[in-house]
Order: structure tokens, then sequence, then C-alpha cells
């Protein structure tokens, strides 16, 4: 297994990617801690990954509150003794509010969620790092996407957001890379989702076509013709977590389908 005896913490992890992604990693072999707001996700999502055989840490954390996060690093050692992967995905959502549209309540929302995604990513790796670099080695993985390096009307809060977590990764990979941490980014695009079938609906009611029509133009668009699945990007990010990425860091790996190439 591609994790076997690791253990790996993830930030932001929600009903979606982050559940898909504990549970991966559980069958890969590592125990999990999760981390985000919603305390009775966290634990249900900590039950799915004891069914794979893998012992399991939920901890509600405000990534952007250095308390909280401290907290979190004491009880992921406290746990484990270790910790060897840290994924960062927390991100509040995007409110889809063009900037000149923005009154101050919009403006706060949109200082909040550049706030989680580029200062939480900042003090996750700022204080379970230490723990990898005192061990010899480790992985950080950091969900960014394709909206950080495109940027989309009413999406400026969510492309700000992830490209700071961006360059912040290279800033990292730079600085942990002699002590042998290593530190990547998974850029998804669209990810199949109710989320995302509700927004082709949308537009498609908006053009007067069918969702169908919607959708069939939009898979024309990617060069796979398919829209990424969350197993696709979860598996992205096992790959870079694991050994057999050893040689790769300050890198991004694109998973969009070819819906965008860099």
């Amino acid at each position: 297994m591609m994790l076997q005896g690791k253990v790996a913490v993830i930030t932001g992890a929600g009903p979606g990617l982050g559940r898909t992604l504990a549970v991966l990693m559980a069958r890969e072999g590592a125990d999990v801690a999760v981390a985000a707001r919603g305390a009775e996700t966290l634990e249900r999502i900590a039950a799915e990954v004891g069914t794979e055989g893998r012992a399991a840490l939920a901890v509600p954390t405000d990534v952007a509150d250095p308390a909280q996060v401290r907290r979190l690093a004491d009880a992921v050692i406290g746990r484990f003794g270790r910790v060897d992967v840290l994924v960062n995905a927390a991100f509040p959502g995007t409110h889809r509010r063009n900037v000149l549209d923005m009154d101050d309540a919009c403006l706060e929302r949109w200082r909040g969620a550049v706030e989680v995604a580029a200062y939480g990513t900042l003090l996750c790796c700022r204080h379970l790092a230490p723990h990898m670099v005192a061990a010899g080695g480790g992985s950080i993985v950091n969900i960014t996407s394709m909206s950080s390096r495109t940027g989309y009307a009413g999406r400026s809060d969510y492309a700000a957001g992830k490209a700071a977590v961006h360059l912040l990764s290279h800033c990292l990979a730079d600085e942990l890379g002699p002590s042998g941490v290593r530190v990547n980014c998974v850029a998804p695009g669209w990810i199949a989702s109710d989320v995302l079938d509700d927004w082709m609906r949308a537009r498609a009611a908006a053009e007067g076509v069918t969702f169908e029509e919607v959708r069939a133009r939009d898979v024309a668009a990617m060069a796979l013709r398919r829209i990424a699945t969350e197993e696709d990007v979860a598996r992205a990010v096992v790959f870079l977590a694991s050994d057999h990425a050893r040689a790769t860091t300050g890198a991004t790996l694109d998973v969009n389908g070819g819906q965008l190439f860099t």
C-alpha cells in the first residue's frame, strides 16, 4: 500500500473531497487525522476511516485561528507521535459576487475566505511541518485549483486564495527541501458533484437550453471528454503524498480532464 504505516492530517475535511481522501488514504495504509469546523462531519469521516482498519482522529479546527491549529498539532502528536503527510484543503466557499457589486459584508467575507485559504495553510504548515523536519522527511500537499491560474468573474475570492497557496507552496518547497520535506499542489478543475450539476442547470435555464446540452458542450471542451471525480483528485494527492513522488517538490499536478493545459 502506498501510505503503509504513515500518519496523514487532512484539513478542510468536509463531506466531499475530504471524506473521499480520508477513506482512500486509510485504504492505502495510513492512520488519518481530520480537521475542519464541522464536528459532526468529522466524526462521520473518522468512523469511515475506522471501518478500513486504520486509526482515526477528529479534531474540530478553524485553521485561521493560531491557537486552534496549535491544538490540532498537539492532538495529532499526542495520539500518533508523528505526522508524515499534511493535506491542506480548507476553503469556506466562494460567494460569486463581482468586485464592484460588493458591499461591506461581502468584502469581509472575501477577506475571510482568502484568510482561511492562505493564512490557514500557512498556520498548518508552521505548526505541523516542524515534526516532519525533526523526523527527517514528510510530504505536504496543498489543494489549489485551476482557478489559481485563471480568473473568472465573481470568483476573485476563490482565485486569490488558491493563487496565494500556489505560490506559498513554492516558497515552502524551497525552505523545507533541505530537511527532506516535500511540498506540492494538486489543482483540480471541475469535480463531478451535485453542486456542479446545479450550476450547469442554472446556466441551462439562463440560456434557454437543456442541462444535457450544457453538460455536453462543457465536456467537449475537455481533452479527455470527462469531468474528474473526487477519487481522481484524491488519487493524485495520494501519489504526491507517497514515496513514489520522493523526487517531486514545488510541483503542481493538474487534475482537470484537459480542461486547462499549463
